[in-house]
């Protein structure tokens, strides 16, 4: 064991330091500081209209995504009461090395000239939302794998992310600004496939039990990841729209939505676990899946009632989906979900997906008005019809389920 322990630790300092080596090599030849923060420097060459160029406004936005990466994201997958503190120390790594891989690959992608990467306040918001997506990846594989191969699982996740990203946002003109597609349901189901690869069967039934015990210290992270979550998360929904009437609607409808998925958990959790109150760890995981439902549907026309409804359903899908879909994948796809990342971020992106489409349908210039121009330009433009951009929309969740199971194959 003694030996064992002490290979690991090299393995892990020997890639640590390898990939931090690179990054610099890296940054040094091709990372340069973006022109953003004076809009009449851009370069017309420069994909300048995925960011807002009044870097102060982006700031505040910055901040609170990152501190839902960190802390939000980073407790949730430290809810067991025997990886918290490991799992807790390891979600930081994971999210200081994709941070630096994602805006590399993503610049590639979307600020890159004359063989320079221009990072500015949006690129960093965008490697954020890559990590988060990493991040709930983690999730799937908690306890059946180490620092190490959660090091080469961010190193392939953010590429194919940012691929998909890339296709989704940019060549699709699909709209997605709160990530249900590039995140809650790709790296739900990255995951998933690289849980299912890994198949131990004799860690099935330990996994159950421990998910039952969660103990004090399960309690103390879910408190605090909800109070971070209730917070913050609006603020990420909106972090990529382009107007502040955008952004106004990106809130108010993440906001309404989290609200009654949280109270739906309040109606079914007694039922199904005979329990007078839920525990945290359920209304945590109400929280995220009410706001994972209005990712790519938040900044449309969904309306108070609307989001409130949206909310509800998923509110009470996900402990739904805890108590007969879960076993079900343990038991018949052989897949060990340690926290349930199909049910609070996979089932609750594709529905805010499908939901995101079917307003997508309901686009026009009578109901959207000068919005119309700032989520679906193409459509206002009269290039595209409303039909084909809500076919966009769709066929960017079968894209994304496509990819997720690609690399999640090749991970793991």
């Amino acid at each position: 064991m003694p030996e064992h322990t002490a290979t690991s630790r090299l393995r892990l300092f020997g890639l640590c330091f390898f990939l931090q080596i690179l990054n610099i090599l890296l940054f040094a030849v091709f990372v340069r500081y973006s022109p953003e923060s004076s809009p009449g420097l851009c370069p017309s060459r420069l994909n300048c209209s995925r960011r807002n160029p009044d870097s102060g406004f982006q700031q505040p936005r910055f901040q609170g995504v990152h501190i839902q990466v960190l802390l939000s994201l980073g407790l949730l997958v430290a809810f067991l009461s025997r990886y918290g503190p490991g799992s807790a120390a390891t979600s930081i790594l994971i999210t200081a090395f994709a941070i630096q891989w994602a805006l590399l690959i993503q610049g590639i992608f979307h600020f890159f000239l004359n063989g320079k990467i221009y990072v500015g306040a949006q690129s960093m918001v965008s490697a954020d939302f890559c990590t988060a997506a990493v991040l709930i990846s983690t999730g799937a594989v908690l306890g059946r794998v180490n620092p190490v191969q959660l090091l080469l699982l961010a190193l392939l996740e953010v590429t194919v992310c940012s691929l998909n990203e890339y296709i989704l946002l940019s060549l699709m003109g699909v709209r997605d600004s709160g990530g249900s597609l590039t995140i809650h349901t790709f790296g739900a189901y990255f995951g998933l496939v690289v849980s299912r690869l890994l198949y131990q069967p004799h860690k099935d039934k330990k996994k159950r039990e421990e998910q039952q015990d969660m103990g004090q210290q399960g309690d103390v992270f879910a408190v605090a990841g909800t109070i971070f979550l209730w917070i913050f998360w609006p603020s990420f929904t909106s972090t990529t729209t382009f107007h502040d009437n955008a952004e106004n609607w990106a809130v108010l409808n993440t906001y309404f939505s989290l609200v009654a998925s949280t109270v739906a958990t309040f109606i079914l959790s007694p039922v199904l676990y005979e329990e007078s109150t839920p525990r945290m760890v359920q209304i945590q995981d109400a929280t995220l899946a009410g706001m994972a439902v209005m990712g790519m549907a938040g900044e449309m026309l969904v309306t108070p009632f609307g989001a409130l409804i949206a909310g509800f359903l998923v509110g009470l899908i996900s402990p739904l989906g805890f108590r007969f879909f879960t076993p079900v994948l343990h038991s018949r796809l052989k897949i060990q979900d340690t926290c349930g990342v199909h049910n609070i971020h996979g089932l609750p992106g594709i529905l805010g997906a499908l939901l995101g489409t079917l307003l997508t349908l309901l686009a026009t210039a009578d109901t959207y008005g000068d919005r119309l121009e700032l989520l679906f330009p193409l459509v206002a433009q009269g290039s595209w019809s409303v039909t084909y951009q809500a076919l966009m929309q769709l066929s960017a969740l079968l894209l994304t389920l496509l990819l997720a199971a690609l690399g999640g194959c090749i991970t793991g």
